[in-house]
């Protein structure tokens, strides 16, 4: 049996809404079409996929297995179509994605020596879509950090960096050398993911720069932003028992595009010499 990919989209946007008649309105389509091809879904897997009663409409188990999955299933679907027509219209493209303070500038640069036939280029991601970017073909291949959802995703570690406290020049801590964790009890953090009661949910590099300055909270960002970022009314202080943060190259998994590979060793060789770059000056990014 073949799983048909327009059933799965019309599964899913059911199964979002929990209800087949908004559902019908979001797909532009009536809603008797939509029971029947929900029913002809059941019946080709051979499970039962709603609860339909008076309350309303719920899931099964049956059904938010099959939800998980379709949605990635979609994903990675609109992904295959974005390659094909990229690849139908020419030259030959690689799409790199990347995170806030780190640098892919050197990468390009190697890859577009080795391969100027090549049209490489990069593309700025976040933390809360990096990982449905690279699923979705928008990007062919990223810099991204942890934490990352591996599902769906083939990762190459690439370097570790020591983290810094951004702290309002205000701060009771600015201009110290070094701190501890420990030092940083009682702060008000900003979090991209998960803030825990008492902090604040924040989602890009540029929200950060502008909480901490206004004095609304703290954070620890990787060095190279330290490196990178800098503007009035913001330090930054290095915490020496903070983990380090991580840099990985990630791509779908089994795509084993040759440009896509040639790519990632380009990364790792240069991933190696910032390694070693920094091993050497242990003190930059400080102050």
């Amino acid at each position: 049996m073949d799983l048909d990919l327009r059933k799965v989209r019309y599964f899913v946007a059911v199964a979002e809404l929990l209800h087949f008649g908004r559902a019908a309105e979001q797909l532009h389509i009536a809603q008797p079409v939509l029971s029947r091809q929900i029913r002809a879904l059941e019946k080709d897997l051979g499970a039962e996929l709603f609860v339909r009663d008076s309350h309303g409409v719920t899931l099964t188990d049956a059904g938010r297995q099959l939800l998980d999955d379709g949605r990635q299933l979609l994903v990675l679907a609109d992904g295959t179509r974005r390659r094909v027509l990229r690849a139908a219209r020419g030259p030959r493209r690689l799409v790199v994605g990347f995170r806030a303070g780190v640098v892919v500038t050197h990468a390009l640069r190697a890859f577009r020596a080795a391969h100027p036939d090549v049209d490489a280029s990069a593309h700025r991601v976040e933390w809360d879509d990096q990982e449905r970017l690279i699923l979705d073909g928008t990007v062919d291949v990223a810099y991204v950090r942890r934490p990352v959802q591996g599902d769906g995703l083939d990762l190459l570690p690439l370097y570790g960096e020591p983290r810094v406290a951004m702290l309002p020049d205000g701060h009771r801590l600015a201009g110290k050398q070094e701190l501890s964790l420990a030092d940083l009890d009682g702060e008000t953090w900003l979090h991209y993911a998960d803030p825990r009661p008492g902090d604040l949910p924040i989602r890009t590099i540029e929200e950060k720069f502008e909480c901490v300055a206004a004095g609304a909270g703290i954070t620890l960002v990787p060095r190279s932003v330290a490196e990178q970022y800098s503007r009035p009314g913001i330090s930054y202080v290095p915490v020496t028992d903070a983990e380090p943060d991580q840099v990985l190259l990630a791509r779908a998994a089994g795509r084993h595009a040759p440009l896509i590979a040639a790519f990632a060793e380009v990364a790792a060789a240069v991933g190696e010499e910032r390694a070693v770059e920094r091993a050497a000056d242990p003190d930059a990014g400080r102050g």
